[in-house]
Formats: structure tokens, sequence, C-alpha cells
């Protein structure tokens, strides 16, 4: 496998970096990390001409406990304990992600906007041709669920589960200004899966940012993969939860890694709050959320295994959450 040739751009601003996306619009990919897109590069999957090096934007980098700039290397989210401690399911999602090496080049940004995955999509070009091209890249049918309409690969970042039940709100830059959204809004559920994003044309994330009371939060993020070591998620689980007593005030649940965007439940979480978070409201809410998902058969493991596994990732994040509880 071999990189076919494209213009690098090193932009050193926000606005040079949104100047070059109007310029180039339509042909050209930001490169964070890399460790997602210049793997799907060697593979011949959806290339373009130009690639809009982030890297040198120092508007991009850093973090905080308050704000996570979007070129924020995990490895560095890895490394600061105060962070950690302030947001267990951030960290217990940094954590998972693949491994150290991997982490030192991958960022924020990058993992809340890694490709989606797929049997049919993630191979190599000449394996696709045999087989006859999917509707993610050079193709018009998906192979999952035979049909034109819409592609069914998966959503595998491991970060935006942990980051919407904390309430976390994306910061972005684009022709039409700065804006504010919470993550869950960065994903587009409704549409066909190719256009896996809300964000306009030309717009970019500058960074995550989490609200003062997500620290007061327990939290936590449960991740079923093949290899311990290194996969992409078969599905993740993040809750958080706050109580006064025994009284649950807040609590929030959000899945990725089962269709083809992470997914928070609030209609789920609404009713339990004012009371205990008891052993039988966690299996019903562990079953029902079961019942809502919808993984297909376009990872390694069966879409019934994994719509079983999500009630019991469920049952164990959400039981783990409870004060006194040891994991």
């Amino acid at each position: 496998m071999h990189l076919d040739p494209f213009e690098l751009h090193r932009p050193e601003s926000v606005d040079e970096t949104l100047e070059l996306a109007r310029r180039y619009a339509g042909s050209f990919d930001y490169l964070a990390g890399g460790t997602d897109l210049l793997p799907n590069y060697k593979m011949h999957l959806n290339l373009r001409p130009h690639l809009i090096a982030l890297e040198d934007v120092g508007e991009l980098r850093g973090h905080s406990l308050d704000r996570i700039g979007a070129m924020t290397r995990l490895a560095d989210l890895e490394r600061d304990p105060e962070f950690l401690r302030s947001y267990p399911a951030i960290a217990e999602a940094v954590r998972e992600v693949a491994t150290p090496l991997v982490r030192a080049s991958g960022t924020l940004g990058g993992n809340l906007f890694l490709e989606t995955r797929c049997f049919f999509f993630n191979q190599s070009y000449f394996w696709r041709q045999s087989l006859g091209f999917c509707m993610k890249a050079d193709g018009d049918q998906c192979h999952v669920v035979p049909q034109k309409e819409k592609c069914y690969a998966t959503f595998s970042g491991d970060l935006a589960p942990a980051l919407m039940v904390l309430d976390a709100e994306a910061e972005i830059r684009g022709p039409g200004g700065a804006r504010r959204v919470p993550i869950g809004e960065l994903y587009d559920g409704a549409g066909d899966g190719i256009r896996r994003t809300r964000l306009a044309p030309g717009e970019l994330l500058v960074a995550v940012h989490l609200p003062a009371s997500a620290r007061r939060r327990r939290s936590t993020y449960r991740k079923l993969r093949v290899r311990p070591s290194f996969d992409f998620p078969e599905l993740g689980v993040a809750a958080a939860g706050r109580w006064e007593g025994d009284r649950l005030e807040e609590l929030s649940l959000a899945a990725g890694g089962l269709e083809t965007y992470p997914r928070r439940f609030d209609a789920l979480t609404s009713p339990l709050l004012g009371a205990p978070l008891t052993d039988t409201k966690i299996e019903e809410v562990a079953s029902k959320l079961r019942g809502l998902v919808r993984p297909v058969h376009n990872t390694f493991l069966a879409p019934d295994y994994r719509k079983k596994m999500a009630g019991v990732f469920t049952r164990r994040a959400l039981a783990g959450i409870r004060p006194g509880a040891t994991a």
C-alpha cells in the first residue's frame, strides 16, 4: 500500500485554515493526527487532492479542565492526573483508544470525527474491486443492507459518548462565524450515512468545552472490543450521574459503536430522577436500550450479540456510577 500524491497545506491560524477550506471546497480533507485518515488513504478510500494539516494552528491546541483544543493529543490528556480525576468517563475512554503509540498522535477532534467503519469499506482497493464497490466509496449500493439509499457503516469513536453524558459542547468556526452546540448535535443520525456530521461546508471544530457541573458527576465509560489491546469499539456505553444522598438528581446515558452515530438516551433516564437508582430500574433501562439500538452485521461480532451486550454494558455502567460503587 502507498499514498498517492496530494498537496499538503500547513496553515498557522484558524482564519487561514478556513480560507483554505473555502478555496478547496469539496476537494480536501483536514489532517489531524492522521491515525485514521492516512491508513484509509493508503487503501485508496475517498482520496482528496488536498490535505489541510492542522498541526501548526495554535488555537486548536492545549487543554484545561474547561476546554480541550481539537488538536490536543490523547496522550496529553492521559498524562494529566487532575484532568483524569475530574472526568472519569473521559479518562476511561481515552485509555481505551487503540495503543499508546496511536494515542501519542491521535487527537480529540480526530476521534470525534473518525470515519465510520464497515467490513466492506475498510479493505484494500483490489479487495473492494473484486467484490463490487460499496456506496461509501466508488460504488452505489450497500452490501450490508442491500439497497442504494443509506450507508450502514458504524460510528467507531470512543470519546463522543463520554463527552455527551457530561454535557460537553463543541466550539465550531466557519464562514458564518463561531457557534457552540452539544456534542451529540455534531452527528447526522437521520441522514444517508455518508454525510456523517451536521457541520456546514467549510466549518472547523476548534475545541470542546466542559461545564463546571460535569466535575461534580460520577461517570464511567465501558467498551466492548475483540482485542482489548487495540480494536475499535464493538460498542461503547457512557453514563454520568449526580446524587443528593440516595436520590438521583442528574443522569445521562449514551452509546456508540452500534449504529452510524452515537446516541444519548435522555428519554430513558429522565423518568428516573428524584428517586434512588435501584437494581430494578437499572435493569429496565438496560432492557429498553437494548430494544432501541439497531446494530447490523458489518463488524466482527454478530448484531444479536452486540445488541445483547449493549444491555449488559448499560447495566454495568449505571451500577458503576452509584454512590459506593467500586467499579
